[in-house]
């Protein structure tokens, strides 16, 4: 039998479960994500880094783990919690077990949690933080204190490299923690792909004489990143940009707009997005906690919001030829409605 262990939420609640990750304690933001599928896509996306990720999807493990369907190259949650775990996965292609995975990872997971009522405690009572121990807690100030900081920093490379073809479009590609499966579509249109630390000055960006900038995804609350804003205020309307995710809070944020933490934010393959101009709706894949405050940049147009809570999707910066959005196209965990956004940022770059 496995070691029991215990989620101790920032408000109290307890639940018991069974350890099978990495046998350590943990502390971290607790929150929910919806995918029926992709669980190997949510435990290397970078965006999740220091938190704990409660799949509502009932058994996790099936497809075991498969290296080639990575989103980076490392797990980067703070712990993990499934309601059943399956320890003999069925795909051919499938390298070992997530419980060996997670254990070599440093990860601790946790199974055996009700997790349907923990979603219904943070959709109702927003994320809060939770730690993850072998005894029950009874000094709760971990709980209180902890904050996710340094998170770009944290998940992005640590020098340049490139990728991609040698006489494509050159491609800058500004890596805020982001997902392998960003550049792998800008290496599907031909691209050289420029990959540069968070931090990378503009002006040495712009010495490249790229062909466009794109601005990946990431971790972490926008506004914390003042030295990346600042330096992304040198690269607007100087090169075609294109932002994802984290990448669209910054740029937004360096034009001027306003971010906020939303209640329990919006992570899942299952995300209805509508486009203002044509009201055509698309599904996409989201994983974030921060959202841009509608209106509040004021050189941009909204050109996607959430069907279900009507929060700013994508912006568009006519001026300047850049355009950002919230969800993922590049996903290959949940759906591909809107892969054709690299098109429209290859002919952005023609223009």
């Amino acid at each position: 039998m496995d070691k029991k262990v215990y989620i101790t939420l920032q408000n109290g609640k307890v639940f018991e479960g069974y350890s099978f990750g990495a046998e350590r304690e943990a502390v971290g933001e607790l929150v929910f994500t919806t995918g029926m599928s992709g669980y190997l896509e949510t435990l290397t996306d970078p965006s999740y880094f220091g938190q704990i990720v409660t799949q509502t999807f009932p058994l996790i493990g099936n497809f075991g783990v498969i290296p080639p369907e990575f989103a980076s190259r490392k797990c980067r949650l703070a712990a993990y919690v499934v309601r059943e775990k399956y320890d003999s996965p069925e795909k051919y292609r499938s390298e070992k077990t997530l419980e060996v995975y997670l254990k070599e990872q440093g990860v601790p997971a946790v199974y055996g949690i009700d997790t349907r009522e923990l979603t219904r405690i943070v959709r109702e009572a927003g994320v809060m933080n939770a730690a993850i121990t072998f005894k029950p807690l009874k000094d709760t100030s971990a709980l209180n204190s902890y904050k996710i900081e340094g998170a770009v920093q944290a998940t992005s490379c640590e020098a340049p490299y490139e990728m991609g073809e040698s006489n494509g479009p050159c491609v800058v590609l500004y890596d805020f923690g982001a997902s392998g499966n960003i550049a792998r579509e800008l290496e599907k249109r031909g691209c050289r792909v420029i990959v540069v630390p968070a931090n990378f000055p503009a002006e040495q960006a712009l010495a490249m004489d790229p062909d466009g900038i794109v601005l990946s995804d990431g971790p972490g609350n926008p506004a914390e990143n003042t030295d990346i804003i600042e330096n992304l205020k040198k690269l607007a309307g100087k090169k075609p940009v294109f932002g994802i995710d984290l990448g669209h809070q910054l740029f937004a944020l360096a034009m001027g707009g306003a971010t906020r933490k939303m209640k329990y934010g919006h992570r899942g393959a299952n995300q209805p997005v509508k486009k203002t101009a044509s009201g055509r709706v698309y599904i996409s894949l989201q994983n974030h906690g921060y959202e841009v405050v509608n209106e509040s940049v004021k050189c941009a147009t909204l050109s996607y919001v959430n069907a279900n809570d009507g929060s700013c999707e994508g912006l568009e910066y006519p001026q300047l030829n850049a355009f950002t959005v919230q969800f993922h196209p590049e996903t290959c965990g949940g759906p591909l409605d809107t892969n054709f956004l690299f098109d429209d940022f290859m002919e952005s770059m023609k223009r």
